[in-house]
């Protein structure tokens, strides 16, 4: 699959997965539309490339009048950027994301500027987010439940990656649409990577969210990035490790360098994301995950 182009996912009726080709990269932003009674749309996209989205919902045949529910996992801008965008052309849809995020969307302007200040020269693949407007998106917490018609959408707070961060459960289809809770499946490497960004990355959170995906026992898991993989003990076992490894290469390179900044530039030169990203992107996102890392390890030393 390429950007702009959609395909059902495997073993879930009625359910697709869209890529926007953010970044420049196939399949890294994935966007997933169920065409059920209630339509709705599983994150956004950064909003840059949301024409095409827009082609894939006609496509699937879901009208303008016709969407119900938008519905971002989380507030950061690769999930949420586009929530605005999407509202306006759809103007029966609601809005719905974590509690803590509904303020971002009414107003992305701090938002913004700690994208803008974290990912710096990466801002061009992103679009100035449109504001949602109040009257059409609602907080969503644990236990609440999105009515889709013929099915629901449970609500299960995942705060690791970000305190506004949920994943979203469809029990009678064993699917769990699970963001950044569970890292992001690499095909090209065939591995999880961490996602780590900062400030608020909390390790021992993330293990927690990964065991509640592990516990809701889902055949489908719906990465935020990439898209679904089939979920199995292996994929859980393989993102635990991966988070635990990952926060103590850090540790011990910190310790070695004894210095931030040489630790950040240590990790951008060894980066394995270039395999599969645009090399700039590639230094941006390993900058990212190691600087959260790090403020999550000034949080743990001062006993936070």
């Amino acid at each position: 699959m390429r950007a702009g182009e959609f395909e059902p996912v495997r073993g879930v009726n009625d359910l697709y997965v869209h890529d926007t080709g953010m970044f420049e990269t196939d399949e890294y932003g994935a966007v997933y539309v169920y065409d059920v009674e209630r339509p709705i749309v599983i994150d956004t996209g950064t909003g840059a490339n949301r024409e095409a989205l827009f082609e894939t919902i006609d496509e699937i045949g879901i009208g303008r009048e016709e969407l119900a529910w938008i519905l971002p996992t989380h507030a950061h801008l690769d999930h949420a950027g586009g929530a605005g965008y999407l509202a306006e052309r759809y103007p029966n849809a609601e809005v719905r994301v974590p509690e803590k995020g509904v303020r971002h969307l009414v107003d992305p302007g701090a938002l913004v500027a700690g994208t803008k200040s974290a990912v710096e020269e990466q801002w061009a693949h992103y679009a100035e987010p449109k504001p949602v407007p109040d009257d059409r998106i609602g907080g969503v917490s644990e236990g609440d439940r999105i009515d889709l018609g013929d099915r629901e959408l449970v609500v299960r707070d995942a705060p690791g990656h970000a305190p506004h961060h949920a994943v979203y459960h469809d029990p009678d289809a064993e699917v769990v649409f699970a963001a950044d809770a569970a890292g992001i499946y690499v095909p090209e490497v065939d591995a999880v990577t961490p996602t780590s960004p900062p400030p608020q990355f909390d390790l021992e959170q993330c293990l927690d969210d990964i065991r509640l995906i592990e516990d809701l026992g889902p055949e489908t898991l719906c990465f935020g990035h990439f898209g679904p993989r089939e979920c199995d003990a292996d994929l859980i076992g393989e993102a635990k490790r991966a988070y635990v490894e990952w926060v103590e290469r850090v540790r011990r390179k910190r310790a070695e360098l004894d210095d931030d900044e040489a630790v950040v530039e240590h990790f951008e030169a060894a980066s394995r994301d270039i395999d599969y990203w645009n090399p700039e992107r590639a230094r941006a996102n390993m900058s990212l995950n190691v600087r959260g890392v790090l403020t999550y390890l000034d949080h743990v030393d001062d006993g936070e």
